[in-house]
């Protein structure tokens, strides 16, 4: 049986796969959340919020993510950093995970990625659990009934997490798969429910797509002034680092919190909504995000509540401290309706430095720009992938290598020319720690990130004294509005100076054995700035 609106000549029968139980296509909110409960998925949380775990994966897997290797694309794709999977163990790994699927019952929504209609895909989502077609009906973009009458999707994903993969067979590491098929137009996701493999897959397609057009793909938030989207500002950084929390400014409208391009027009959001950590979430400094934990539909991912009132424990991490929350975009009260903005006039990107070495804000000249982008330096913070527990630090290149399917080079070249081409300011802003390390300093306070970004963007940053920083080049604010001088110079907040600069060391030759990578990809003033 089928029900829901779809395209009478795009079914799935259409797409050869049958035999299953009953079909829901496109179902709504109040309809997916009611399945889900009927299903056994969750519960029904404060508000309407769907409150749901995710058992052993509460991360993604990135090692478990494979390309296939076919020969439209074995000469563009990055293979030291995305494991190839042969074509004979997709076939394999298509046909039994079908074979699984036969008499149980999947929901289906056809959606899109990217606001921009000239550079947007179309995507057919099959899940098994209905609680996932709840969570990618917020993350992606979802068309009207009218464009549902003829949808036919460009891509196709498969998400059933009670298939178990055999690596054997199918070419892969683990039960646990991700494979992605340029070739046939498909992703097939088995072996974990953790629900953020869906929209990272549509984000890795998008990055592979995009730059043959000259559209940079950026993992990063996007904001623009309020009745200005001409002042645009995207900030990069993996998961943890920031992004959905410092993009949601009351005084910016948010464009979206996690994916975007930058195309010939500007920027555009790729999602339609967006998947905030909670862990510790503050209702005075992030008002807007900690809201949507009481509003209808809001999927609350891995948090431990009260059983009896269903209040939620923000502090409790014992299940992961990668619990999340998934709502659409309108939930965000200050949330653009285009979700398109201008050329971005800053570029911040956004590092959590574990070693407690860098200033909360610094300035880079283009060449220092791509420097820190190829570099992609941060920690990863607890629970975002599998064995995380706490911070580590990392060097993701393009602040996002897991999703990169291409070489860094080709992302970094597109940004370098559009910064030059549209002008834009670049910042480094750390989020990580101060007064010393992971385990003896503190977080950042964001109300002095706040601060600094504020300045940043009203220009008014750029009008007071800088210094060259010893270490990495770049130049610091002496002074900035609402910020103690004194935390600027990170040195200044060690109770050891001569300790900081045994780390400040240590961390400069991360930096320069991780860049010897890019050296051969590269221009001489690119070089000139590299540190170390």
């Amino acid at each position: 049986m089928t029900s829901g609106r779809v395209n009478p000549q795009f079914r799935l029968e259409d797409q050869g796969i049958t035999g299953l139980g009953n079909v829901h296509y496109n179902m709504i909110e109040p309809a997916l959340i009611e399945a889900a409960l009927r299903n056994g998925e969750g519960q029904l949380g404060q508000g309407g919020t769907f409150l749901v775990t995710t058992g052993k994966f509460t991360g993604r897997s990135p090692k478990d993510k494979h390309v296939v290797k076919t020969d439209s694309v074995a000469d563009t794709i990055w293979w030291e950093n995305n494991a190839e999977m042969s074509p004979e163990g997709f076939d394999a790994l298509y046909t039994d995970m079908l074979a699984h699927m036969q008499g149980k019952d999947y929901y289906v929504q056809d959606l899109t990625g990217g606001a921009d209609p000239a550079h947007s895909i179309k995507v057919r989502m099959i899940t098994e659990l209905a609680w996932h077609g709840l969570f990618i009906r917020h993350m992606l973009r979802r068309p009207d009934a009218e464009t549902l009458a003829d949808f036919v999707a460009d891509f196709t994903v498969i998400n059933c997490p009670s298939f178990q993969a055999d690596p054997a067979k199918h070419n892969c590491r683990s039960e646990t798969v991700i494979a992605m098929n340029f070739d046939r137009k498909m992703i097939l996701i088995g072996g974990t429910e953790y629900a953020g493999e869906n929209k990272k897959s549509v984000f890795t397609l998008l990055n592979y797509l995009l730059p043959e057009k000259g559209i940079m793909p950026m993992h990063c938030s996007a904001n623009h002034a309020n009745n200005n989207p001409v002042d645009t500002a995207v900030f990069f950084g993996l998961s943890g680092t920031g992004k959905t929390t410092l993009s949601a400014d009351p005084n910016r409208t948010l464009i979206g919190d996690d994916e975007h391009g930058w195309s010939e027009r500007g920027t555009f959001n790729f999602e339609g909504g967006c998947y905030a950590k909670t862990i510790n979430l503050d209702p005075e400094a992030e008002p807007e995000i900690y809201a949507t934990t009481r509003k209808f539909g809001t999927v609350i991912e891995n948090m431990v509540f009260d059983a009896d009132t269903l209040e939620l424990d923000f502090k409790d991490d014992s299940l992961t401290a990668n619990m999340r929350c998934a709502y659409p975009l309108e939930y965000i009260s200050n949330a653009s309706k285009t979700a398109i903005g201008g050329h971005p006039k800053n570029i911040i990107m956004l590092t959590c430095d574990a070693f407690g070495v860098l200033p909360p804000i610094a300035r880079l000249t283009p060449a220092q720009a791509m420097y820190h982008f190829l570099s992609g330096f941060t920690s990863k913070v607890a629970g975002t992938e599998r064995g995380v527990t706490e911070p580590e630090p990392t060097f993701s290149t393009c602040f996002g290598a897991p999703f990169m399917p291409r070489r860094p080079e080709v992302y970094g070249n597109l940004l370098r020319e559009k910064i030059a081409k549209h002008g834009a300011t670049c910042w480094l802003v750390n989020t990580g720690w101060t007064g010393g390390a992971y385990g003896t300093g503190s977080r950042m306070p964001i109300k002095a990130t706040r601060a600094l970004l504020t300045a940043a963007l009203d220009g008014s940053l750029s009008k007071v004294e800088f210094r060259k920083d010893e270490n990495f080049g770049f130049e610091v604010p002496v002074e900035a509005p609402g910020v103690p001088p004194v935390l600027l110079n990170p040195r200044r907040t060690w109770d050891k100076p001569d300790s900081y600069d045994r780390q400040a060391a240590k961390l400069v030759a991360m930096f320069a054995d991780n860049f010897e990578q890019y050296v051969p990809y590269i221009d001489e003033d690119v070089k000139a700035a590299a540190i170390g």
